[in-house]
């Protein structure tokens, strides 16, 4: 089955929705030790949460980049994230979704949240030809984030490194058993015309391997 162009895949339960970040050592063992993001983490900083855990690992290059050796797995609740995405503007002007570009201009600068669609990626990082939602979250946004949403933060750097020492020594098949399962995200109708997600989640697949 064909995988929409524009589909949330996430790992999810009946309340939560896991998303993930990297971060610096700095950032990521005292959030960790606190079960929360404290300082030195900025809450006046745009921050981006990413449901896909293969774009994550293409973001941060399997942890090896400076400042993002610490990947995080993040719980938020569903509700949260809901939130977030019925009141987020796309990062791009849209002439199908915006009558004109002052008017995307001016929800841009109200909109505590943006999202944008960027290619998936596979395995291998290669690019797919459908796209992975990323969520930037800004003023009431991050404080909704980090005090409410949150349920739990796991440090899955282990995991990550695991599957990058198994893609390194050519073996596919043992680095995709630890990806987690992905499934498409359900979204009210209202959400994915605003984020111009496509309609169509009845696909599950996570992404192909090379």
């Amino acid at each position: 089955m064909s995988v929409p162009v524009r589909q949330i895949r996430a790992h999810y339960s009946a309340d939560t929705i896991t998303v993930y970040q990297a971060y610096s050592p700095q950032i990521a063992v005292p959030a960790l030790a606190a079960g929360r993001f404290v300082a030195p983490f900025k809450r006046d900083r745009m921050t981006w949460i990413k449901p896909s855990f293969l774009w994550m690992m293409y973001r941060c290059g399997w942890a090896t980049k400076p400042g993002q050796e610490h990947v995080l797995s993040i719980d938020i609740t569903r509700e949260g994230f809901e939130w977030a995405l019925a009141r987020a503007c796309l990062s791009h002007y849209d002439r199908d979704l915006h009558s004109d570009r002052p008017s995307w201009s001016r929800q841009l600068r109200a909109s505590p949240v943006r999202v944008q669609w960027d290619p998936e990626r596979s395995l291998g990082l290669r690019a797919l030809p459908y796209r992975s939602l990323q969520v930037g979250l800004s003023g009431e946004a991050v404080d909704r984030y980090v005090d409410d949403w949150l349920v739990a933060i796991t440090d899955i750097t282990p995991t990550v490194r695991r599957v990058r020492d198994l893609l390194r020594a050519g073996d596919q098949t043992a680095a995709a058993a630890h990806l987690p399962v992905e499934r498409g995200y359900p979204l009210p109708a209202q959400i994915t015309a605003g984020i111009n997600a496509s309609p169509d989640i009845t696909a599950n697949a996570v992404g192909e391997l090379s």
